[in-house]
């Protein structure tokens, strides 16, 4: 087992970022993500072979550009390493997350990392506690889309928009 710890990956570095998520601040940006994972994989000497990018997808659905190439990717044996900086990157649909975790990964002989979460597929006592924050993870884009829904509407009931321009047929007051 050791071997394969020691070996050098090809990795493909995935980054995501809901448009939800771009309101937390810095730490979740693209490019930090890219800059923690690219020195990640420099100091394991490892070979990076691409970056996967979705910027302004939901973690809930997987039909993403980016993830769909690297998942292809994965099928060409282009890749043996998928790196995200926490697990709420690769996804917030815990059962979809835990299908490609659990099952797709192993399958197909890909190793998985998640940094932030200090999870690594080849430590099998990391597995425990991963479906508990891929539940937390489906929970918080689930609270986060009520807060957004009830927000909306509230200004809606109070006669305002969203947008920087006024609506169809109305002037903007200064």
């Amino acid at each position: 087992m050791e071997a394969n710890n020691t070996r050098q990956h090809k990795v493909g570095i995935y980054c995501r970022l809901s448009n939800d998520d771009d309101k937390i601040g810095d730490s979740t940006s693209i490019i930090n993500q890219k800059n923690i994972l690219m020195d990640y994989v420099k100091e394991k000497n490892w070979l990076l072979v691409d970056v996967y990018i979705d910027d302004g997808f939901s973690g809930t659905n997987f039909n993403r550009p980016a993830f769909q190439r690297m998942i292809q990717d994965i099928e060409d044996k282009k890749i043996d390493c998928v790196i995200v900086k926490d697990q709420s990157r690769l996804g917030r649909n815990y059962i979809e997350v835990g299908n490609y975790t659990d099952y797709y990964f192993p399958k197909h002989n890909v190793r998985y990392i998640a940094l932030s979460d200090s999870f690594d597929s080849f430590n099998q006592n990391d597995m425990d506690i991963i479906p508990f924050k891929n539940i937390m993870n489906e929970w918080y884009a689930k609270d986060t889309s009520k807060k957004i829904k009830a927000a909306n509407l509230s200004i809606a009931k109070n006669g305002g928009h969203k947008t920087v321009w006024a609506p169809l047929g109305y002037k903007k007051e200064e």
